[in-house]
């Protein structure tokens, strides 16, 4: 994979195309330095680097990675468990796969400085079952750390220093991207998600305190030890530090993956060549998806100032996410969009809930009628009545963000749904369910 703009997570995805595991080659680039450097450190001190660096997690709820690690730190129990939530089913995104296929061993060393950190024994990768090509590159990276003392037993010569990482193969249900549910799929459980509190760090995998990161988020881990937190910070913004994965698909000349500096313009990442490129097809672009089917969408006519950072899509109503950015031009309509993004969520969901799996049909079936331009009078408040039941009332976080996409579409273009509505026809009184 050619990535067009490198920065930090990417420097080394050039230099180990020949073998991406090779942990000579690793090591040689920096790598294992921030796990050296840490068992030197009190772990105070290694909390207190993860605050300066503002760190927020970029699997896409933006949760401070320092807060959580601190959670976890003063947590009571033992053992505590590190996983890894390689669970990447995102449409648009595919920047955890390009990690793993390119630097495996920046994750796992990321794993291994918080295995350190909580005393834990055991570590785990969840990925998916389909991505065969990506485990076979874990296993390989695996099987290096080990031979060279960076996992099992007594690790860099350090008595105690007992920690491993097995890979967990998932099934492919998009739902177990939610951490509970991942949990509770290695557990060998239905991945249905859990009723929270308690929290994840209190009671986690096997009821015992667990962190559950993202694969991009651990693969910063080594960065800010290495580099310090200061310095990371200063590779984004004020309130939120470091650089981004970000995947650019859609009606841009320019598709794939980028590292980009948190603050970046987003205009620039549109239309620069260094990044998107600007418009495939010569007409004007429309709208971005951001983060994923579970994010908000903008228009591009109104995000001429706005920057690529987490306080700056938030000061807009949008957010980073994933990290995906689907960008499409004015050929599109907006509810033929949306259409694709409910029939993933009613194929996605669970059924652990009914406001869920009732919920996401009927919004699917609305948004059917507005394309085939078969509303009635009436069916917008209905529809609009919808998602606000299924965002309220869902049990996890897949329900409740069905309708982001939705609401955010609604504000900008009222005028393709109303053109949608068949105003002929007489106003529906009674709502069949």
């Amino acid at each position: 994979m050619v990535v067009r703009n490198q920065a930090v997570l990417t420097a080394r995805f050039n230099k180990l195309q020949a073998d991406p595991t090779d942990i000579d080659a690793f090591c040689q680039l920096d790598g294992y330095a921030g796990l050296k450097k840490v068992v030197e450190m009190d772990k105070t001190a290694v909390l207190d680097e993860l605050d300066r660096a503002v760190l927020l997690g970029r699997g896409g709820a933006a949760y401070p990675a320092g807060k959580k690690w601190r959670h976890l730190f003063y947590a009571k129990g033992q053992p505590k468990y590190i996983v890894c939530n390689a669970d990447e089913g995102e449409p648009g995104t595919f920047k955890d796969k390009a990690l793993i296929e390119h630097d495996p061993l920046a994750i796992i060393e990321g794993m291994t400085i918080a295995g350190y950190m909580f005393d834990s024994p055991q570590g785990y990768i969840y990925i998916r079952g389909e991505y065969r090509n990506l485990h076979r590159c874990l296993r390989k990276a695996l099987v290096q750390a080990r031979a060279a003392n960076f996992l099992g037993e007594n690790i860099l010569g350090i008595t105690g220093f007992n920690y491993d990482i097995k890979i967990i193969s998932g099934a492919g249900a998009y739902v177990c991207g939610e951490s509970s549910a991942l949990l509770n799929s290695i557990e060998g459980k239905t991945g249905r998600p859990r009723v929270k509190p308690p929290h994840l760090a209190d009671v986690g995998l096997y009821l015992q305190p667990t962190l559950v990161n993202n694969v991009e988020s651990y693969a910063n881990i080594p960065v800010i030890i290495r580099e310090g937190g200061a310095a990371f910070k200063a590779l984004g913004t004020e309130k939120g530090g470091g650089t981004k994965l970000i995947c650019l698909t859609g009606h841009v000349k320019n598709r794939g993956l980028f590292e980009v500096n948190l603050g970046t313009p987003l205009y620039d990442i549109l239309y620069s060549e260094k990044y998107g490129g600007g418009s495939s097809t010569g007409r004007p672009l429309k709208f971005i998806h951001f983060g994923g089917q579970s994010g908000p969408i903008g228009a591009v006519a109104q995000l001429k100032d706005c920057l690529y950072s987490y306080d700056g899509l938030w000061a807009n109503n949008l957010a980073i996410g994933s990290g995906a950015l689907v960008v499409m031009d004015d050929s599109v309509s907006i509810i033929d969009y949306l259409n694709s993004v409910a029939a993933f969520f009613a194929h996605e969901s669970c059924g652990k809930c009914t406001p869920c799996r009732i919920g996401t049909l009927r919004i699917l079936e609305a948004l059917e009628k507005f394309q085939k331009k078969e509303a009635v009078p009436g069916d917008l408040e209905v529809f609009e009545s919808m998602l606000t039941h299924v965002t309220q009332l869902s049990a996890c976080g897949l329900g409740q963000s069905v309708a982001t996409s939705m609401v955010s579409s609604l504000k900008l273009f009222p005028e393709e749904f109303e053109l949608a509505i068949n105003r002929q026809t007489a106003e529906q009184k009674e709502v069949l369910w």
